[in-house]
């Protein structure tokens, strides 16, 4: 009998019962997406970690490690593991694409992780082991012929292996990109003895020199390891640990930056869904009342009772539950899948999906708490005798407020009044629609606004920043300064030199421009454009922030493989892509500070090849990475916008029903004495769009905040400023009144189908 009863009551309730459902759906869905995409990220990135034994510290010298150099570092007390690694661009014969050419003399220590074809030889002197995902998408197979230059020397070899590495777990030609291209940038390992072969005998003597780098596996913290490798080396150092890559920083990134996600809007979803779940199941309690009181009358005990209606919240949940497992496991492959979205910045072998364990924890709290609404929305009905419960459920009554006394209130027409006067009885009703709206606007306002602020980034760090066609990367070991200027001076372009730099216990980069001919733009904190001068230094935001340093404070600090340390004037704080120090070479060469031209930024398209020249990069080539970024942001930001639509709809049609049912017996008065059902119909709306307007004006400075936040804990390494553009505000406001008056149309038809009779004659 009890179950014909729930299948009725389903039916009867479907709109709310469905509404309900999906509210959990999207709440428990878009829940577990967030934590699958994080962690399943963490995993299989550690995998490939183990699988290649990724070092924990880079020791970086200009001068390149000799033998003896790893020796002394391997004595270290402490190091359990190192090797002489080798990594410089070359270009590929047929389409100039950037390869990083890459020699490790011991592949236990940040070693590749074969895919397909030979094992790794060390003492092949022909063999290729080639990124997969650079074959891929140059067509290369197994078995082909592949050239890459490096100045004056060709290496040819035959791809012997397809390969992924850990230390190219993001594979960026620079600091430029934001994202690999594989079409355009790839790596590739030879053995020691190819590269012993590929030199000409009479500089084989210098090989050394090209080992600019030692991969270290210890477990010492950075501190004491700096400093015995320090005094094993006779000389400061660079020495980055496995935080500072690239490899390992931005991939745990996206793991804290999911993590950070997934702390804000699955709470937003399943705080809604939560509080939707109090406020329509003790409607439909209360709309049950009745027939409570009837099953009482007939016998059945107040537990089984309590049970047959807590059993409607539980199949809610375990209903809603399943579908958003399904949902979270489909937002997590869209994103975490070898041709999704994440696929596009980091290059994994595995793509397996994995849910945190406290994830099945919180469905199940989650599921116990709707239960335990259930349970107490009915057991308020069953207060009483039998006949207690058999009187229709009767709203509190109101008590007259001192605003309706007043003579502004007064002059209120009847409409105003009494949606007033529904909206203070039914207050928790009315703070979820506001709730809802409020949602609504935050996902709109921070999904459009983001893709504002990312559009002003790009337009001041690519569309005006780089305002040169071709960047010219120059052989700083074999060019003069003076060869370097007669270079940038015949294709008209500016030119800079790169040091690292000790700051504090930290490495970072200096750059000195020498910019005559405006190729390379600056902007400030502001983004607005800013000229170096040649009274100090600038720094980056970060900078300024990790040091708490500003525009007039002093920076000190000391170039790698040097002995000097510096104390400079900080003359401003620049917004940049890199953390780094920038300086013009009139205040470099005024300061003493050493330095090699390593770059010239030029208009010109065709670069003549020259022995000085490594290789050259389009601005066409960064753009194109960025729009493959920019693509990705998109996909993102139209997902948030329909998951915004959808969470308004459900959220108001569902609140809209329920005020409708409530107000049933008084709309049935109000077409008794003689209301048209057009002007009830405006009634029901108006109320909607009064909390409308209320949660607009709440929602846009807290989407403003909430953006806010996510750029401050999810960008702050490209030191993005807040940008919102009129259009962002409009269609935000829009797309919500919109949703908010379909809803109140859709909900404003059913009073036409009001029975006076039936709804005028039960007891009051």
């Amino acid at each position: 009998m009890l179950i014909k009863k729930l299948i009725r009551t389903f039916w009867q309730y479907k709109a709310q019962f469905i509404s309900m459902v999906i509210m959990v759906a999207l709440g428990t869905g878009v829940f577990l997406g967030f934590n699958i995409e994080w962690y399943s990220l963490e995993k299989n990135t550690n995998e490939i970690y183990e699988a290649t034994n990724f070092a924990d510290y880079r020791i970086y010298s200009e001068k390149g490690f000799s033998e003896e150099d790893l020796q002394a570092v391997l004595a270290v007390d402490g190091v359990k593991d190192a090797t002489r690694f080798l990594s410089i661009n070359t270009t590929a014969e047929a389409d100039k694409d950037v390869v990083a050419l890459t020699i490790s003399e011991n592949m236990d220590v940040s070693g590749i992780l074969l895919m397909d074809g030979e094992p790794y030889d060390d003492t092949d002197p022909e063999g290729l082991w080639l990124s997969d995902s650079y074959a891929e998408a140059n067509d290369i197979s197994l078995g082909d012929s592949l050239t890459l230059t490096y100045k004056t020397i060709s290496v040819t070899g035959k791809v012997k292996g397809l390969v992924k590495s850990s230390e190219y777990l993001i594979c960026l030609p620079d600091e430029t990109q934001l994202m690999p291209d594989y079409t355009t940038c790839g790596y590739v390992y030879i053995s020691p003895v190819m590269l012993q072969e590929a030199v000409p005998a009479m500089f084989r003597s210098m090989i050394d020199s090209l080992y600019f780098q030692i991969n270290v596996k210890s477990d010492l913290d950075k501190e004491s390891f700096v400093e015995a490798v320090d005094k094993a080396l006779g000389s400061t150092r660079l020495v980055l640990s496995k935080d500072e890559t690239i490899s390992w920083s931005e991939a745990q990134g996206e793991v804290n930056e999911g993590k950070t996600m997934g702390s804000i809007l699955p709470v937003l979803f399943l705080a809604i869904a939560i509080l939707t779940m109090v406020t329509t199941m003790h409607r439909i309690t209360a709309s049950e009342k009745t027939q409570i009181g009837t099953l009482k009358a007939l016998g059945f005990k107040d537990k089984r009772i309590l049970r047959h209606y807590s059993s409607y919240a539980l199949i809610i949940g375990l209903m809603g539950s399943l579908l958003g497992i399904a949902i979270g496991y489909g937002l997590g492959w869209f994103i975490m899948n070898p041709g999704g979205a994440m696929a596009t910045y980091i290059d994994m072998p595995s793509w397996n999906l994995y849910v945190p364990s406290f994830c099945w924890i919180v469905l199940l709290l989650i599921n116990a708490a709707l239960t335990v609404i259930g349970f107490f929305s009915v057991k308020s009905m069953l207060q009483g005798t039998a006949a207690d419960a058999l009187r229709p459920y009767t709203p509190k009554r109101m008590k007259h407020l001192w605003l309706e006394e007043t003579k502004r209130f007064k002059a209120l027409g009847f409409g105003t009044k009494w949606n007033l006067r529904d909206c203070l009885r039914h207050k928790s009703r009315s703070f979820m629609t506001l709730f809802g709206i409020i949602g609504c606007m935050i996902l709109l306002v921070g999904g459009m606004g983001m893709k504002d602020t990312m559009d002003a980034f790009v337009d001041t760090f690519y569309e005006e920043g780089i305002n040169y066609r071709t960047r010219v990367n120059l052989d700083a070991e074999n060019t003069d300064n003076e060869k370097a200027v007669e270079t940038a001076e015949k294709l008209s372009g500016d030119w800079c030199a790169e040091r690292s730099v000790q700051i504090g216990d930290r490495g970072y980069g200096l750059e000195i421009y020498n910019i005559q001919n405006d190729k390379v733009r600056f902007t400030d904190q502001d983004m607005n454009r800013l000229t170096l001068e040649d009274d100090g230094v600038y720094i980056c935001s970060r900078i300024a922030r990790d040091f708490g340093i500003g525009e007039g404070d002093d920076l000190t600090f000391s170039p790698y493989d040097s002995s000097e340390s510096y104390t400079v004037p900080v003359s401003g704080v620049l917004s940049s892509m890199s953390e780094s120090v920038a300086m013009t070479s009139a205040f470099a060469d005024k300061t003493g500070i050493d330095y090699t031209i390593s770059t010239i930024f030029t208009d010109e398209t065709e670069i003549e090849a020259d022995e000085h020249i490594v290789n050259t990069q389009s601005k066409q080539a960064i753009m194109d990475s960025f729009n493959t970024f920019m693509d990705l942001m998109n996909t993102m930001i139209w997902l948030l916008v329909l998951a915004a639509v959808i969470l308004g709809i459900v959220v108001l049609y569902n609140l809209g029903v329920m005020s409708y049912t409530e107000r049933y017996r008084e709309m049935a008065t109000l077409k008794v004495v003689g209301f048209k059902d057009n002007k009830i119909a405006r009634l029901l709306i108006s109320q909607n769009l009064w909390l409308t307007v209320l949660g607009i004006v709440i929602g846009l400075p807290a989407g403003v905040g909430v953006l806010q936040y996510l750029l401050t804990a999810l960008a702050s390494e490209y030191e993005l400023k807040l940008v919102l553009g009129w259009p962002t505000y409009l269609v935000s406001v829009l797309l919500t009144f919109g949703v908010s008056l379909v809803v109140g149309l859709m909900v404003a038809r059913k009073n036409k189908h009001i029975d006076m009779v039936a709804a005028l004659k039960t007891e009051e």
